[in-house]
């Protein structure tokens, strides 16, 4: 079977684009794979010449098998860009590995996620396979070398035709679940801000393709697997890009060595926690929302 193509989503940042090419670049199986690079078009003026730059970076890129840029003269958004190009890619080659343009990867990322969706073909519990890994704690006791969660990653993922085409991208159900307490709350541990990032969503107060592939994850009772070493490190969030606030939280390191896949593990209670306690908000801050959206003030 071929590999994978690989779909990169990129903006403003030559820079990053350029770093994240370079890592895709040493992986052996870069110069076999297709390589879809989607552009979004300048938001506003004080954009257009490093939107400019970064075409110049996509369209002298070399090192794969095949380059396609696709730019676009409309600025569309992330969400927009991203639900479009992988419906694009999708629905030509039934799979896909995607990234966005802050992401460096290990020298296996490619060999693992093309043995992960060879794996996780057949098992439709499997929404979704991550290359990055929180910076959670992993119990020394617990056996596998991945673990499972219905939150979704959007930092060096890959998916399926038939999973991506589940998903209710309007979120037809939102007023049933936001008012069902027990169904909130379910949702929430895999980390307490879910719930809140999906009204926010919804009411139009942040433009998140993400929070809502996490939701159809969590509706079709699915799963994310997670490498227990990260093989993708964030190096966007350094105040560089629209949704990328200077931090260090998510800061991990670059993991060699592809892990077993099978058999696929149960979801781990100890590793749900930690997720949760990596994800925890204040708890006057947590009730205060929660009391917000039980009333519908949102």
């Amino acid at each position: 079977m071929p590999n994978a193509p690989i779909v990169l989503f990129a903006y403003n940042r030559p820079i990053h684009l350029q770093k994240t090419l370079e890592s895709l670049k040493q992986n052996a199986l870069a110069q076999a794979s297709v390589l879809y690079i989607f552009l979004d078009g300048a938001k506003a003026q004080r954009d257009e010449a490093a939107v400019k730059a970064v075409l110049e970076v996509a369209r002298q890129t070399t090192g794969f098998q095949q380059v396609i840029v696709d730019a676009q003269t409309q600025n569309l958004g992330l969400a927009r860009s991203v639900i479009r190009g992988v419906s694009k890619v999708l629905a030509q080659h039934q799979r896909a590995i995607i990234l966005e343009d802050d992401m460096v990867c290990a020298s296996d990322f490619l060999a693992f996620m093309n043995e992960a969706l060879q794996v996780y073909t057949t098992q439709p519990s499997v929404f979704s396979v991550s290359g990055y890994s929180y910076p959670i704690t992993i119990p020394s006791s617990y056996q596998s070398g991945v673990w499972v969660s219905a939150r979704a990653s959007s930092w060096g993922w890959a998916t399926w035709l038939d999973r991506w085409e589940q998903v209710d991208w309007e979120v037809k159900d939102f007023e049933t679940f936001i008012k069902n307490p027990a169904q909130r709350k379910a949702f929430n541990q895999h980390g307490m801000d879910l719930s809140w990032m999906l009204v926010r969503q919804q009411k139009g107060q942040i433009d998140s393709w993400a929070i809502r592939w996490t939701y159809a994850h969590f509706k079709h009772q699915a799963y994310c697997v997670f490498p227990c070493l990260s093989k993708i490190r964030n190096i966007g969030n350094d105040d560089s890009g629209t949704h990328s606030p200077t931090t260090q939280k998510y800061d991990t390191g670059l993991h060699a060595g592809i892990p077993s896949l099978l058999p696929l593990p149960a979801p781990d209670a100890t590793i749900l926690r930690n997720l949760a306690q990596f994800f925890r908000s204040r708890w006057f801050r947590h009730y205060w929302r929660e009391i917000r959206m039980s009333l519908g003030l949102v």
